[in-house]
């Protein structure tokens, strides 16, 4: 993600402060030396840099956090705090009409990301809000941007009006919008042109889609690797239109993050919705509480939530879980929980959301996101009767022979596959046993990033090159 080297540099100065038991002003000034230089390396504006670094250490000196129980703990708090607030401090969903049809108007330069933006923002709100949306494909400058809408309407199954590239884009919002009402959309986004960089004709054109539309967002699309030069442009799409709100994308690429801790605070525009990944489904609403928490390395328990009840029904989690807890749990089923995970998006951003696993960042680089796939292939080469029974492969070396060679995996692959499938059994009979005690005992060891005990994702090195594979 784009923060990683920005967490890594600030969990590095923090954790000198938090073994001590007592604090100096010099161990407040060392540590600010390391979490401005971190900054800055991120890109941040020098301008948010130094009103950063100047609140932190004029609450950090205070009598009490000196004085007090756990001052390094209390420091911490204090730069959790200060950097919520510079991200944004709470979150500001989209504005939507409270009757009728909501319009949405995506502006930006070429490259930001508009166009995949939208089509991520329809899929995303129709699922959340039961919306009917359409998109207006308005750039009819950039080659191949309106085929690129209406692939990604297909994907997603959302209708696209497009009139082509030889009609102008005032014409195309203005018809676009009387087919939208026509069809009963009540969310309507409009993918506007973008250039390499800002000028006079592109202004005029976005100020007479705005007219025509009225737009209840303006939206502009932030390239998070464009660092502090996302300020500049974010500062003069302001000055002539009416920006409500920036979208960030390519926040999952190897990028300094500069962008997201100086945009609200140089041009007072929130951070809306932020793009986690090249997936369609990898767009989160902006939370600076639980971006905050991530950098810092303490998890994002509360967007892993929202993830699952995204993603999974109700009903067939508690079907799982009935079955899990029943131990007559098989392959088939273990088939059915992997499919459920993969819903959710990678291995990599699921275990990002735990507590502690961001700071392991080795044993993230070797995370297979491929494993579920291979698990698959090896599952799908059981019989029928072997999957129900998992006994029948236990006691057969010939079935496994079999089963690995149909899957083009290894019988060490298979042997592991029934080794995880073992566990999974055990471990939900100690969970059926496990008193209240016992659960609040292991969620406070979570909270602070203490996994000692419990099951956790092994990496091992396979003999191909490149990344590790996931120990399933």
């Amino acid at each position: 993600m784009a923060f990683d080297n920005l967490s890594s540099r600030l969990q590095m100065g923090l954790r000198r402060l938090t073994g001590k038991g007592k604090l100096n002003e010099n161990d407040i000034d060392e540590m600010l030396r390391e979490v401005r230089l971190s900054l800055l390396e991120a890109d941040v504006n020098y301008k948010v840099v130094k009103k950063f670094l100047a609140n932190i250490k004029e609450s950090a000196l205070g009598e009490n956090i000196l004085k007090g129980l756990n001052p390094g703990q209390q420091v911490v708090k204090i730069v959790r705090e200060e950097l919520k607030k510079t991200l944004g401090d709470e979150a500001v969903e989209l504005t939507m009409a409270p009757s009728g049809m909501t319009v949405v108007m995506a502006v930006g330069l070429q490259g930001a990301g508009k166009t995949t933006a939208v089509g991520k923002m329809a899929l995303f709100y129709r699922k959340k809000l039961k919306k009917r949306p359409m998109l207006i494909a308005a750039d009819i400058y950039r080659p191949a941007a309106v085929d690129q809408l209406v692939t990604l309407g297909k994907q997603i199954d959302v209708p696209v009006f497009e009139m082509g590239t030889k009609v102008s884009a005032q014409k195309i919002v203005t018809e676009g919008l009387k087919k939208a009402k026509e069809e009963g959309c009540n969310l309507v986004f409009i993918d506007t042109a973008g250039r390499l960089e800002i000028n006079e004709d592109l202004m005029n054109e976005l100020l007479d889609i705005e007219k025509i539309a009225n737009p209840n967002e303006v939206l502009l699309t932030v390239d998070a690797m464009a660092g502090q030069n996302a300020v500049n442009v974010a500062l003069a799409f302001h000055e002539k239109l009416h920006i409500t709100g920036c979208i960030l994308t390519k926040l999952d690429g190897d990028t300094r993050g500069g962008a997201a801790l100086s945009i609200k605070e140089m041009t007072g525009i929130p951070i809306k919705i932020m793009s986690t990944g090249e997936k369609l489904d990898a767009m989160e609403i902006f939370y600076p509480d639980r971006l905050a928490d991530r950098i810092l390395g303490m998890g994002d328990v509360l967007s892993l939530i929202d993830t699952v009840t995204e993603n999974i029904d109700e009903d067939e989690m508690k079907s799982m879980a009935e079955k899990m807890m029943s131990n007559k749990f098989n392959y088939n089923d273990m088939l059915k929980q992997f499919k459920m995970i993969k819903r959710m998006g990678s291995l990599s951003k699921i275990l990002g959301f735990l507590p502690g696993f961001k700071g392991i960042k080795q044993a993230m680089n070797q995370v297979d996101d491929n494993a579920f796939e291979k698990v698959e292939c090896i599952i799908y080469s059981m019989t029928e009767k072997e999957r129900i029974h998992p006994e029948l492969i236990d006691r057969d070396f010939k079935r496994r022979e079999r089963i690995a060679k149909g899957s083009g995996r290894s019988i060490q692959e298979v042997n592991r596959l029934r080794q995880s499938l073992d566990q999974m059994k055990k471990t939900m009979k100690q969970m059926n046993g496990m008193t209240e005690e016992d659960a609040m005992r292991m969620q406070s060891q979570m909270k602070n990033g203490n996994y000692s005990g419990m099951a956790q994702p092994k990496a091992y090195k396979g003999k191909g090159k490149g990344k590790g594979n996931f120990r399933y």
